[in-house]
């Protein structure tokens, strides 16, 4: 379906959607309407740890601590964070908008702290629910209405002993399948469901494969990724001593993209990431798509590259340098197509036991059907105009020398398209509602930056 619009808007930041949503194509992410590879180069992001999450505010709701972050986010130079939990009933649109303009993505865990939001690994069929499912696809609901949102994950570290590993598995698989089933349903582009694990070796194999394994042509009970959450390269080390040579060849004959959804080892100090290096050099990337340092925010556990003073004032601590200066002298030239030779087309089969995870692995029936079929009530998100002064960092930013940080506006990168004026939508799946996909784009710049006269014949979704 084809629209004539033309808009003229004064004083405001434009981000209808313009960064692009990302896909996967075989073992890898790609960019959905250029076809450029994705390689994940981000933080893991929780302020405030699991106390981080209220009903009164999380992590993506507060507009002015977004944009202080979001600054140092682009000076570091990353394009996606990881978000472990937020509350569903509160609004996202200005942050999420925030962060699509400066060109960063979203993956976000579906489950939080709070009653009723997490599985008990332990008891797992006393916290899976009809309360559990309800908040997961409220997470679901909203967030899948921006583009910006590029995965999600089904669980963290929820497999962790042996205990949990008997116990929990098949019910990691049963969120997983819950989770896509409601995002074919309700939402307007496939968005990629994972789940992140603990790079435990009584479970790297066999974990990974059982969840990646189905016995169903549409493979909805299979992650899509997967995430590692490995600490192994401490220091001053090498592929060899660290253990990453074993990492890649463990996950070698992987069938869908593999990531490290946390690293970042502290256990020697000042940290210096010399593992940024190899996780985006050839010697890796032909099997991880990047990964998420362990992580932004300064907690008890030591593992931050800023420390929150008070009144929202933020120092930038020596780990934060370091890390920037490693992804920026991380550089490598990908060869896609080598990348997806021999990328199996049919679903790879489920055996009857995996090893260290018991002999309970039949996945339980879901019970979200019936919200599934009706859908859950619940804000869908979407984005919003934002002003120039939205912009504009208020918090005072102190380097780790205590002297003042000198940036302190976002740069815009992704509220116009440019001269991708003439891409298409891929599949029907990949269009979305509400005017928040346009594609075909004929931009005028007027005087200001901020005022804009689009003329286009966007394709908003193809019927």
């Amino acid at each position: 379906m084809l629209y004539s619009v033309t808009v003229l808007l004064f004083l405001v930041h434009v981000v209808l959607g313009y960064i692009h949503p990302i896909t996967i194509k075989g073992k890898h992410f790609f960019d959905s309407l250029t076809g450029e590879l994705f390689m994940v180069k981000g933080v893991d992001y929780q302020p405030g740890g699991a106390s981080g999450v209220s009903t009164d505010k999380d992590p993506l709701s507060e507009i002015e601590e977004c944009a202080r972050d979001i600054l140092l986010f682009q000076e570091l130079g990353i394009n996606t964070i990881r978000v472990y939990s937020v509350n569903p009933d509160l609004n996202h649109d200005k942050c999420m908008s925030l962060l699509a303009s400066a060109g960063i993505y979203l993956i976000l865990d579906v489950n939080s702290p709070l009653p009723n939001q997490s599985i008990n690994r332990y008891e797992p069929w006393s916290s899976y629910n009809h309360d559990y499912l309800y908040h997961i696809f409220k997470v679901v609901e909203q967030f899948s209405h921006y583009n910006n949102t590029l995965a999600f994950f089904a669980g963290n570290e929820v497999v962790n002993d042996k205990v949990s590993a008997t116990h929990s598995s098949n019910y990691m698989k049963a969120v997983v399948r819950d989770l896509k089933t409601y995002i074919t349903h309700h939402s307007d582009r496939p968005i990629p469901v994972g789940y992140s694990a603990a790079d435990d070796l009584s479970f790297r194999i066999p974990l990974a494969k059982y969840l990646e394994c189905s016995n169903s042509t549409a493979e909805l009970d299979s992650v899509d990724f997967y995430g590692v959450n490995s600490y192994q390269w401490c220091g001053y080390q090498n592929m060899q001593t660290s253990g990453y040579d074993q990492l890649v060849a463990h996950y070698a004959d992987y069938t869908k993209p593999i990531m490290f959804s946390e690293y970042g080892c502290n256990e020697v100090t000042p940290r210096i990431f010399q593992e940024v290096e190899a996780i985006y050099s050839s010697k890796m990337s032909s099997v991880f798509n990047g990964g998420l340092a362990y992580e932004f925010a300064q907690e008890p556990n030591n593992y931050g590259m800023v420390e929150y003073l008070s009144d929202g004032r933020v120092k930038l601590l020596k780990d934060f340098e370091t890390f920037k200066n490693q992804l920026a002298k991380a550089s490598e030239t990908y060869h896609i197509k080598q990348m997806n030779e021999n990328v199996r087309s049919a679903p790879l089969k489920c055996q009857g036991t995996y090893e260290n995870l018991g002999d309970k692995l039949v996945v339980p029936q879901s019970l979200g059907m019936a919200f599934i079929t009706q859908g859950v009530k619940g804000e869908k998100g979407s984005y919003v105009e934002l002003s120039d002064d939205d912009f504009v960092v208020k918090k005072e930013i102190f380097l780790s020398d205590g002297t003042k940080f000198q940036k302190s506006q976002i740069v815009a990168t992704h509220n116009l398209n440019g001269p991708d004026t003439q891409q298409t939508v891929p599949e029907k799946s990949q269009g979305s509602k509400n005017g928040k996909y346009l594609q075909i784009l004929n931009v005028e710049t007027l005087t200001s930056s901020s005022r804009l006269t689009l003329k286009s014949n966007p394709i908003i979704h193809q019927e």
